[in-house]
C-alpha cells in the first residue's frame, strides 16, 4: 500500500520552465522524508503540489489516504504545514497568534490557550509571549510561526526549509519536537539543503535536482555514493611521506592524495574505526611520526557536489531566493513569494 504520502509522475511547469519532471515519492507513516536538493531543484515546488497549494499539471498525489486533486478540503483538514517564511499577524501578540490558529483548527477557547502556552514555553518565547509579533527578532519569528504549525498534531505534516534563521539551541528543539512528533505516529515530509538535519531526522533521503528525484537512501548511502571514508594522516616528517603512502595504500581501496605542502595524505579505506586503529600500529612500528590522524566521511558539500553539481554552501547561501509555501493546515490559503522564482 502507497504510505502516508505518495507521489507518482507529478509533473509542474510555469512557461518553459519544468519545475517539477515527473517527481516520485512514497513515505511510510510515522517515518520523516528529507527532501534534499539545492536552490531551484523542485523542493518547494513538490511541497506546494502535495499540500494543494498548487495544482501538478499531471500525475498523481495521495496524502493521508485522500486524493489530493480529487478532495483538496479533505486533505488541508488531515496536514499540517510550515513555510519557508514566518508568516505571523504582526499586529498580535506571540500568545494570541497561536490562540487565533487553534481557534482556526475549532480547538476551544481554553484548549488553545493552553496549547498557546506549552508551545510558548518550548521554543523559547514565553518571555515575549505578550508582545507584539512585530516587536519579534527574525528568529523569534521564525519559532513562532514553527509553533503555530504544531499547535494540533495532524497526521501528516509538511515542513519547508524549518531551520533557516535558527541559532544551535532552537534548532536542536525543533529537532526534539520533530522527534516527539513522529514517535507519535505523524509522518513528516522536510525540506532542506543540509545533509546534518536530514541526518538526525530522516529515516529517508531523496535528493532531487532539475525537478526529478536523481537519487534516494539513508543518510549513509547516499554518502557512500560518494566515495565512502577515507583516513587522513598528516606525517611530522616530510622524508616519511612516500613510506606513510605506500603503508596507506596497503590498507586502502586506491592510491594515496599526496599534499605536500602540508604534509597530509588521504586514501579511501572500508572498515571505519577498527582499520584506523590497525593504520595507526603500522604507522608506529615502522617510526613514522604523525601530527594527525582521523577517519573522514564526504561531508555536505561532497554529496551535493557528487550527486548534483552544486555546492551546497552557495545552494545555502541562496535560500532566500526560493518562495515560501505559505499557509498551514485547514482551509490555508497561499501568497506569492517576494520574487516569482520557480523552485
Amino acid at each position: 500500500m502507497p504510505g502516508a504520502i505518495y507521489a507518482e509522475g507529478l509533473v509542474k511547469t510555469f512557461g518553459d520552465v519544468r519545475a517539477l519532471d515527473g517527481v516520485d515519492l512514497d513515505v511510510p507513516e510515522g517515518t520523516v522524508l528529507g527532501l534534499l536538493g539545492p536552490n531551484g531543484a523542485g523542493k518547494t515546488t513538490a511541497v506546494r503540489c502535495l499540500t494543494t497549494l498548487l495544482r501538478p499539471d499531471s500525475g498523481k498525489a495521495v496524502v493521508a489516504g485522500i486524493d489530493v486533486l480529487r478532495h483538496p478540503n479533505e486533505v488541508r483538514r488531515s496536514i499540517g504545514l510550515s513555510g519557508q517564511f514566518a508568516a505571523v499577524d504582526e499586529y498580535l501578540t506571540g500568545r494570541e497568534n497561536l490562540q487565533m490558529v487553534g481557534q482556526l483548527y475549532q480547538m476551544r477557547a481554553k484548549a488553545a490557550k493552553v496549547r498557546a502556552g506549552e508551545l510558548l514555553e518550548r521554543f523559547n518565547l514565553a518571555e515575549a509571549a505578550d508582545r507584539p509579533a512585530k516587536t519579534y527578532s527574525g528568529g523569534m519569528r521564525r519559532r513562532l510561526d514553527l509553533a503555530a504549525a504544531l499547535v494540533v498534531s495532524p497526521p501528516v505534516m509538511f515542513m519547508d526549509e524549518p531551520t533557516t534563521g535558527l541559532d544551535p539551541r532552537n534548532r536542536q528543539a525543533l529537532w526534539e519536537v520533530i522527534q516527539e512528533l513522529v514517535s507519535g505516529g505523524t509522518t513528516l515530509l522536510l525540506t532542506t539543503q543540509y545533509l546534518e538535519e536530514a541526518d538526525r531526522l530522516a529515516h529517508d533521503i531523496c535528493v532531487v535536482d532539475h525537478g526529478r528525484v536523481i537519487a534516494r537512501g539513508t543518510s549513509d548511502q547516499l554518502k557512500a555514493r560518494t566515495g565512502g571514508e577515507r583516513v587522513e594522516v598528516v606525517v611530522h616528517d616530510r622524508e616519511h611521506i612516500t613510506t606513510a603512502a605506500g603503508l596507506l595504500e596497503g590498507f586502502g581501496k586506491g592510491a594515496a592524495a599526496v599534499e605536500e605542502h602540508t604534509r597530509k595524505l588521504t586514501v579511501p579505506v572500508a572498515g571505519g574505526a577498527k582499520l584506523l586503529a590497525e593504520i595507526i600500529r603500522e604507522l608506529d612500528a615502522r617510526g613514522i611520526e604523525i601530527d594527525d590522524i582521523g577517519l573522514r566521511r564526504p561531508t555536505l558539500d561532497d554529496v551535493f557536489i557528487s550527486l548534483t553539481g552544486h555546492a551546497a554552501e552557495e545552494a545555502a547561501r541562496n535560500t532566500e531566493d526560493e518562495g515560501a509555501a505559505p499557509g498551514r493546515g485547514k482551509g490555508s490559503q497561499g501568497r506569492k513569494s517576494k520574487k516569482e522564482t520557480v523552485k
